[in-house]
């Protein structure tokens, strides 16, 4: 990650719906620019009872109830000594689940040392998960294309080809025919969980607009309507758009399987000549549907020739036995 993703760039996460961490700041807003490095969080209650070898000081600190309860009652007992030593250390910043309001003389330790104070609605597993899954995505490891993403037939297809292949118009008639446009002419790959690449626009202004030559840039959401975008998608196909050369030997049966490598995981490739009179989009359709039944475990190529193996098989059988009745 090039960029440093602070406490505030966490406030200011865009997340909707069951993404959404709900949080705001109690207090410590000295420390909104404090770095968050590492993606993974931290349950304090260990460190709280004096026990800081080990400490994970630099990942968020999540506070549940057992956490606030231990607190509650280290206040109430005077023995603030973990508390102020807790803060000796270069904390990111901390995260009250479930609306738990902190003890004020734990507030006041933590704007002494700029350690922001959150809070969310949310309770400790629901908020650690979205967390979690959030921070994933920010930290993962990506890179940017040249290409259109389409989802059809719920396959997130990356249409690749040169400049002026028709990526761009392919993509249009797939819409066209109900499916959704992710992003077109440059698409931000991320990969998440080191084995699923998923696939978005570089941002959001530019993101669900086409450059059609000869039209234009043209808005998807508001020609199509809503329901032919969508922000993200894992990135399950990638179809090479080129021109046809009647020199180069194509794939005919579909038994040669081959990957492309995105950052670490291989992607599915299928290269598509286009001439015309070829329909593209519905090759694209059909393509998607297939990888749907290569998931389901079923491969058509495979079964095609075992089929014809069997046949063999039974000619040769056929033509031994009429062989051995014609020599007596």
């Amino acid at each position: 990650m090039t960029n440093m993703f602070t406490v505030l760039d966490l406030l200011d996460l865009d997340l909707k719906e069951h993404n959404e961490l709900n949080l705001r700041c109690l207090c410590g807003r000295s420390g909104l620019a404090n770095p968050i490095k590492e993606q993974d969080l931290n349950r304090p209650g260990l460190t709280l009872s004096g026990f800081f070898d080990g400490f994970q000081y630099n990942r968020i600190q999540v506070f549940g109830k057992g956490e606030a309860a231990y607190l509650k009652k280290l206040v109430a007992e005077g023995t603030l000594d973990s508390i102020k030593k807790f803060f000796e250390f270069k904390i990111p910043c901390c995260a009250f689940t479930t609306n738990l309001q902190p003890e004020k003389e734990f507030l006041d330790f933590a704007e002494e040392a700029g350690v922001p104070v959150l809070i969310t609605d949310l309770n400790s597993s629901e908020f650690s998960r979205r967390l979690i899954r959030a921070l994933n995505s920010i930290f993962a490891d990506k890179k940017v294309v040249h290409a259109t993403l389409v989802e059809v037939f719920g396959i997130g297809i990356l249409l690749k080809g040169a400049s002026g292949i028709g990526k761009s118009e392919t993509a249009l008639e797939l819409i066209e025919r109900g499916h959704r446009l992710i992003a077109d002419d440059a698409v931000e790959l991320s990969c998440v969980n080191g084995n699923l690449i998923i696939g978005r626009g570089v941002n959001d202004i530019a993101g669900h607009h086409m450059e059609i030559r000869g039209l234009g840039i043209i808005n998807i959401s508001h020609l199509f309507g809503v329901g032919a975008i969508r922000d993200s998608k894992q990135v399950q196909l990638v179809v090479e758009l080129e021109e046809w050369d009647s020199n180069k030997v194509y794939d005919r049966l579909g038994s040669n399987e081959t990957t492309i490598d995105y950052l670490g995981v291989g992607v599915p490739v299928v290269t598509m000549p286009i001439k015309p009179g070829r329909n593209i989009p519905i090759i694209i359709e059909t393509a998607a549907m297939n990888e749907r039944l290569k998931k389901l475990g079923y491969y058509s190529a495979r079964e095609f020739n075992q089929n014809v193996l069997k046949w063999l098989e039974g000619q040769n059988a056929r033509a031994a036995y009429y062989d051995k009745n014609n020599l007596k």
